[in-house]
Parts: C-alpha cells; structure tokens; sequence
C-alpha cells in the first residue's frame, strides 16, 4: 500500500455518498448537516484543500505498517467547523483505501465497518465532553485507519510489539519476551457495553482466529494492555465479582511502572466524560463514581498500569 504516497487521487464524498460514508462510520446524526454543509468550504479554499490532500496522502501511505509515526497537527481556531471536521473529512477521504487493503488480506466487511465505526464513537466523546462536534483524539484513528488495529468483539487490538517493562516483567516468570516481539495490544472502549468476562472470553476467541488468518506472518503470543482499568486500587472499592476486577485478573502487572504513571484525569474522563472535572465535584450514582472520586478526595491518585499476559 506504500504505492498510494504518490500519484493517489484523493476524493471526498459529496451528498448522498457523503451521508452514506457517514452513516457507515456511526456518525452521530447531530453532525451530519454541519458536516455536509462544511465540505464545499473545505474544498474551496485552496490551501486548506492542499493540506487536506496532502494529509490524506500521508495517511494512505502508511496503511498496513505498524507503529510509524504520523503527525496530525491541530487547525487554528480561525478555521472555524472546517478545522473542527478537517481530520474527520481526512478520515473519510482515506476509508476507500482501508477498505481495499481489507479486502487484500480477506477481512470480513463486517469486522471492517465496526473497526472503522469507532470514529463515530469519538465524535460522541467530543460531544459529550465539549458540547460541541469535533474531533477530540486527532491521532487515535489513524490506527483504525491504516490497519493497525481491529474491534473484535467487545475489545480491540492493535498489532502492536511488546514494551520493554513487559519484557521484563514476564522474563520475571520465566518467558523469553524480546522487546520488539509482536504483541496484540488490548483496548477497551467506552459506550460498548459492560466488560464482562464472556464478552472479553469471546473478543479474545475471535482475537485467535482472525490475526493467524489475515496476518499469518506476525505471531502474536502476548496482550498486553496499559489502562487506569488495571490499577489495583480498585479493589479497595469494588467487588470481587465486579467486572473490572475479573478483568484485572487476567494480566501480569508491571511493578516497575506504580510509581511513574500517576494519571486522575484517564479514570475521570472514561467514568465521568471531562477529564478536567474537579474531584469535588464528581458524581457518587455508581460504585465505580463513588469510588473514583471517594478516592480522589481523600487526596490519592490514581495510575495508569501496563500489564500483559499470553494468549
């Protein structure tokens, strides 16, 4: 797919194709007239037109490699609704080319459409968050987007490599883990559901078949995850039988990360939507509420950990 870096023709739908594009993407439908009418500004302008295709072209390119970095520099707030939208009218733009690489390597169009629905689940963050539309992670569907990563089932995975705190961690139980080694990295996202244990057995079921099926060359026998999700923590509140402490139990956690990655603002924002809420001010509806803030309160802190384990 390098190929596509030069010569690509870069389009962006119009219309009843732009809605369609849309639509596929679960674009929340609040943004849909915005979007439409936005467009012929975009195309209008010829500097933002060039930047618009040179980024298309720049995404496109790295469509089926793993881990190169992309810069997605944010527009000015005087760009006005075409820079709120200028990353979503890219992604659009560059979703033909995704789904022809898709198709190269078999990948049902069903597992394509939720993969690449996950824009929309972000333009309804932004919303949330914001109150307005818009793109909040301008980087995070980049991975979708060039075949990096794949919702299957209640969680996705990005083929990733192992970090080397992992490689450590697990050298510590006797496993030879090179840092570099393949590894399916686990996400989970919001706005999908409990995590429930079946639901996640089932996500890694279909994990098994579908990376040696597509992806026969990269053996992947390690997840690893890095999520305030896995801090231990939350077993001073919750249940033993809550989902998120089952979910827990699944990994190995790497001791040597507790102390370097205090972050509140990643369990507010996933609990609460605004990672700038004020710790006096959150809810205490749910027990995961209370004891996010009950926590925060009582003046501690909250980590984002990394834990692995093999599949």
């Amino acid at each position: 797919m390098a190929d596509f870096a030069t010569g690509v023709e870069v389009a962006l739908p119009a219309d009843d194709d732009l809605v369609a594009a849309l639509l596929d993407l679960a674009v929340p439908h609040e943004d849909f007239n915005e979007l439409v009418a936005t467009r012929a500004g975009l195309l209008a302008d010829p500097e933002l037109r060039a930047l618009f295709e040179q980024a298309v072209r720049a995404l496109v390119a790295g469509i089926g490699t793993v881990e190169q970095h992309l810069e997605v520099p944010p527009l000015p707030a005087a760009s006005g609704p075409v820079g709120r939208w200028f990353h979503v009218y890219v992604f659009i733009a560059a979703r033909p080319f995704v789904l022809a690489y898709h198709r190269s390597l078999g990948i049902p169009a069903d597992v394509s459409r939720r993969t690449l629905a996950d824009l929309g689940r972000h333009l309804a963050v932004h919303r949330r968050r914001r109150g307005t539309g818009g793109l909040l992670a301008l980087h995070w569907p980049k991975l979708h987007f060039r075949g990096e990563l794949y919702q299957l089932g209640r969680l996705q995975f990005q083929r990733s490599s192992v970090l080397e705190r992992a490689a450590t961690s697990a050298a510590e139980q006797g496993l030879a883990y090179r840092p570099q080694d393949p590894a399916l990295a686990l996400h989970i996202p919001d706005f999908h559901g409990p995590l429930t244990p079946a639901a996640c057995d089932e996500s890694l079921r279909l994990a098994g078949e579908f990376f040696p099926r597509h992806f026969p060359t990269e053996r992947y026998r390690l997840a690893v995850c890095g999520s305030w999700l896995l801090d231990p923590q939350l077993g001073e509140y919750l249940p033993e039988h809550s989902n998120i402490i089952r979910f827990q139990r699944r990994f190995h956690l790497d001791t040597e990360s507790s102390e370097r990655t205090c972050d509140d603002t990643a369990a507010i924002g996933f609990v609460f939507g605004d990672p700038d809420l004020p710790a006096e001010s959150l809810p205490r509806d749910t027990t995961l509420q209370r004891a996010i803030g009950d926590h925060l309160r009582a003046g501690r802190h909250w980590h984002v950990r990394t834990g692995w384990f093999e599949l």
